[in-house]
């Protein structure tokens, strides 16, 4: 089965060139054949010439980082990107998310679908979309918001993966938290499930564990397109029956809680560590039959209403992922994210209060009241992660 990946923005495009790249580096060293196989049916697709074309859709409202993206891909001679699998245009969203939704992704709706429907052509089977992109922006956010509404519209019953960059704590952009605020809370109600990529997070692996000096962009997208591969490429799960999965999301990512009266009762501490809804760990490379993982099984790290055993997945493959002599990811529904999410609703409803920039999002329909929605959506997530 495979999946279409969407690179959105001057994020998602470097992060997918970024994954696309670590994909096929991946598939190509990979001691099993029926590894690669797999891998390479996911993520790229043979061309009458014999090349591999990755099964992606290149989007930006400026040319500059498609066209470098494209070039990176076509330089390194393994990969490249479909000549026309890309569309941009010669003015940015200007850091505005409502421009982004408003205005650029209903302009150019019908050219963006019609990218879309093209590479789906390509695929004998569609496992889903993987929309990568960054929450802090104008592009990536705001058209990639209303990508994502329209894959949601045109295949209902296709799963959506929108991976999201979240921006430094520290600022990037000015108006950055409503950006975040209005992505997240309509994301929320239209994706299958979200992935996370804190660019802080990111930041401390590469400084504290990979000892790098002067952190780049490039560092912090690597290490992303790393761990997301991780999650990404072929494994063995428990009804998978000893072939690789061919569905690269297979996990039931829609946990509900029981009526109050069902489960287990009880509670921890609170604030000792982030309580989880569920974990996924991916075992990969040598011993992977052998690793003790009782520790994920621990009543005590989730949700009183949830048995363990519905709350832990464990996925494994023997072939070693990018050389590494063993590697293990951990995809976790927690409250890892409260306290950013906290912080960034926080800070973006500081702004409103004073009416700061509001003009800027009134004047591409953005109005008060669909702010106020956005809040309340995000206060009900942060307040039931919260209780968990």
């Amino acid at each position: 089965m495979s999946v279409v990946t969407v690179q959105l923005g001057q994020c998602g495009n470097q992060v997918g060139q970024q994954l696309c790249d670590v994909m096929w580096s991946d598939a190509q060293h990979a001691e099993g054949k029926t590894y690669s196989s797999v891998s390479c049916e996911r993520f790229f697709r043979r061309t009458s010439q014999g090349d591999f074309e990755a099964r992606a859709v290149l989007i930006d409202m400026e040319p500059k980082v498609i066209k470098h993206s494209m070039n990176k891909a076509e330089k390194c001679g393994r990969w490249r990107y479909g000549e026309t699998s890309h569309f941009s245009q010669k003015q940015g969203s200007g850091n505005n998310w409502a421009n982004g939704y408003s205005v650029h992704g209903p302009r150019h709706r019908d050219a963006l679908e019609e990218l879309v429907r093209r590479e789906v052509e390509h695929c004998d089977m569609l496992a889903g979309f993987l929309p990568v992109m960054s929450v802090a922006g104008g592009t990536g956010s705001g058209v990639g918001t209303f990508v994502t509404q329209c894959l949601r519209d045109a295949y209902p019953s296709s799963f959506v993966l929108n991976h999201l960059t979240w921006p430094y704590g520290t600022g990037e952009v000015i108006v950055q938290n409503y950006n975040s605020v209005l992505t997240l809370a309509h994301l929320y109600q239209l994706s299958d499930a979200i992935l996370v990529h804190e660019n802080d997070t990111v930041h401390r692996i590469c400084s504290q564990l990979l000892k790098i000096k002067q952190i780049s962009f490039n560092d912090i997208n690597r290490v992303i397109a790393h761990q997301l591969g991780g999650v990404l490429q072929p494994t063995l799960t428990p009804d998978s029956c000893g072939t690789y999965s061919r569905h690269p999301v297979g996990i039931d990512w829609q946990v509900r809680p029981p009526p109050a009266s069902a489960g287990r009762t009880g509670s921890l501490a609170a604030g000792s560590f982030n309580t989880s809804l569920a974990n996924l760990l991916i075992l990969r490379g040598k011993d992977v039959y052998s690793a003790e993982t009782g520790a994920f099984e621990d009543s005590a790290i989730y949700t009183s209403w949830l048995p363990p055993e519905e709350a832990f997945s464990l996925w494994k493959s023997p072939v070693p992922f990018n050389k590494y002599e063993k590697s293990a990811t951990l995809v976790s529904n927690s409250q890892a994210l409260l306290r950013p999410l906290d912080d960034m609703v926080r800070k973006a409803w500081n702004m409103f209060a004073s009416r700061a920039y509001i003009h800027q999002y009134d004047k591409f329909g953005i109005s008060e009241e669909d702010f106020l929605d956005s809040f309340t959506s995000l206060e009900q997530v942060i307040a039931s992660y919260s209780q968990l």
